[in-house]
């Protein structure tokens, strides 16, 4: 469980410095919730922040040199902020449930003697058990892959170095371009870290491609979505090997979202391969997945992604209209409301361009990216745009108002 509270960017790309939500290095933020859309012109950097996640969670499975250069990112030198001579530094405020203390973790990246990018400093960090008020303490900092992390679910120390509670052992890592959170995170004394690295290891970035999901895969069962949805027959078929009974209910809530769709069957072929059989109206014979049209295999998708067993904590979707006919956007926008719920089990962000999908959700859901006169963007809250709320709440739908230019 667990979800962001609040994120900082600066010096990634268009994203010199955005701030969203509520910060350890700013609490006059509003708390992010469970359902993040961000909205704005093409070219003012949602694709920027998609990938600013991604990144991160790149930077978790291989090493920060690799992630500057993966998915067409052409590295450091392209990454960075244009004539910025400051590092890339992100900042997340998290907290794993309605009881427990927030975390603040902060990691910046910057190049080398040798134009190498690698992790400059890297920092957790944590108030005391039942403190309220007062500056959290340390219990990870790393500069230049050298400093101190603490065991255990408390301890830290203070940025002065005058407090000290806890066992805090020294560290060293091998290699700096790799994070220490990944480091520390496998070992069982590290428990907070391990904690937060499992939280950051559940985030979903979704790349659904219709062409990637009409590929039939050998019958291996798979509990979650990949990146394309190629794998979309077999997360069916995990579902419907785990539970039939739960799976059946969900096709019939998913066929009631998809028009003209009267059942979905999962079939094993003779060869083990797996297939979807969709069953329309009108027709005798059920079509399987490969036939399908791009939006049923994008619905069927986003609604499969909205019913997993044990979700994702965090899960970017981009653009989820492309291919979509506009009445189907607000159910799937209402669909993802009902699913994130109001608690710590999954958050959603998703970035677009319709109104129709706009206006399934709140002011305070909603962000809008501006690109300011330097070129660079920055994030702001519906809700705090002039009348907005105000509007809203005479009947007004968040949507329309967009589209018409009362704000964004």
């Amino acid at each position: 469980m667990g979800k962001i509270l609040g994120i900082e960017i600066q010096n990634y790309g268009s994203l010199k410095h955005i701030k969203m939500g509520k910060l350890f290095s700013d609490q006059s933020g509003t708390e992010l919730g469970n359902m993040v859309a961000i909205i704005g012109p093409s070219g003012n950097g949602k694709s920027t922040l998609a990938d600013a996640f991604g990144f991160i969670s790149d930077c978790l499975s291989t090493d920060v040199e690799s992630a500057c250069d993966a998915n067409n990112r052409g590295g450091y030198d392209q990454l960075i902020s244009q004539g910025s001579s400051d590092p890339i530094h992100f900042e997340i405020y998290y907290k794993e449930n309605n009881n427990s203390r927030p975390i603040t973790y902060e990691l910046t990246i910057a190049q080398d003697a040798l134009g190498r990018p690698y992790v400059k400093e890297e920092r957790l960090r944590q108030r005391r058990a039942n403190q309220k008020n007062g500056r959290p303490l340390s219990f990870l900092y790393l500069v230049e892959g050298k400093g101190y992390a603490f065991v255990g679910a408390d301890g830290g120390q203070s940025e002065d170095g005058s407090v000290v509670e806890g066992e805090r052992i020294e560290v060293e890592l091998a290699d700096t371009r790799k994070l220490g959170i990944v480091t520390l995170g496998a070992m069982k004394q590290y428990s907070r870290i391990e904690l937060f690295l499992d939280f950051l290891k559940s985030w979903y970035l979704c790349y659904f491609t219709p062409d990637a999901a009409r590929q039939i895969q050998t019958a291996a069962p798979a509990p979650y979505l990949n990146r394309t949805g190629s794998n979309l027959n077999n997360v069916a078929q995990y579902m419907y090997r785990e539970n039939p009974k739960e799976f059946r209910k969900i096709l019939e809530e998913i066929q009631t979202k998809i028009p003209n769709i009267q059942k979905i069957e999962p079939v094993k072929l003779k060869n083990g391969q797996m297939v979807l059989e969709f069953w329309q109206k009108g027709f005798e014979e059920p079509f399987f997945s490969p036939r399908m049209s791009d939006g049923t295999l994008k619905l069927f998708a986003y609604y499969l992604l909205l019913h997993e067993r044990n979700p994702r904590q965090l899960v970017f979707v981009e653009e989820p209209e492309n291919g979509l006919y506009h009445q189907y956007l607000a159910n799937l926008a209402i669909e993802m409301r009902k699913s994130v719920g109001t608690g710590y089990e999954k958050q959603l962000f998703v970035t677009t361009h319709s109104p129709f999908f706009v206006n399934a959700l709140s002011p305070e859901q909603v962000w809008v990216l501006e690109k300011q006169a330097d070129g660079f963007s920055t994030a702001k809250q519906a809700s705090t745009y002039a009348f907005v709320q105000d509007m809203v709440d005479e009947g007004a739908m968040v949507g329309d108002l967009w589209y018409s230019e009362y704000f964004g």
